[in-house]
């Protein structure tokens, strides 16, 4: 597997090896001690999966300490772009974000360490979208932050007239206004 720094410390891009041939393909998508010899150690206690339509944008979430949540996220099918911003006081990068592509034939991975806020928008017709996380989902104790903040600018790359997002996404607070209890270390 490859793994590629995003400028973010702890925020990593990873690239299985993805074996294929006529028959179709096999990958690894997770094993502890290759995860672990590669510096990436998380104790992952919860799987999630989720499907949604083409121009679904789904975020910006994060959940406070001490439930807050590491993910390894990727594309089982489809495509999205995925997003992660830097809510850790104190980081150099703080407010930053950065995003990457996630496609389900290159099986590519996006490992966002606790302290992030996160979100996608699906690209593809639709996407199969999983992710590995290490502390148990804590409604009290999740948060949120506006997909389209202008002071993010982040460019979900799907047009405003067709986007489709919940109700509870329109409603999250500026990046300005978040408070957090995240700090980096």
């Amino acid at each position: 597997m490859e793994i590629i720094e995003t400028g973010i410390k702890d925020l990593l891009v990873i690239q299985p090896q993805v074996f294929g041939d006529a028959r179709g393909y096999f990958c690894e998508t997770y094993n502890e001690k290759r995860y672990r010899d590669a510096g990436i150690n998380y104790n992952f206690c919860q799987d999630n999966l989720s499907k949604s339509v083409y121009g679904v944008i789904r975020g910006l979430h994060f959940q406070l300490q001490p439930a807050s949540q590491a993910k390894l996220v990727s594309v089982v099918v489809g495509k999205v772009y995925d997003v992660a911003v830097d809510l850790r006081q104190g980081s150099p990068t703080y407010g930053k974000w950065f995003g990457v592509e996630l496609d389900g034939d290159k099986k590519t991975q996006f490992m966002i360490p606790q302290g992030f806020a996160h979100g996608f928008s699906v690209l593809s017709d639709i996407a199969v979208f999983t992710y590995k996380c290490d502390n148990l989902y804590n409604p009290s104790l999740e948060g949120g932050i506006a997909f389209d903040d202008p002071e993010l600018g982040i460019d979900w790359r799907i047009p405003a007239d067709k986007r489709i997002i919940s109700e509870k996404d329109t409603k999250h607070p500026l990046f300005k206004d978040v408070k957090t209890n995240f700090i980096y270390k």
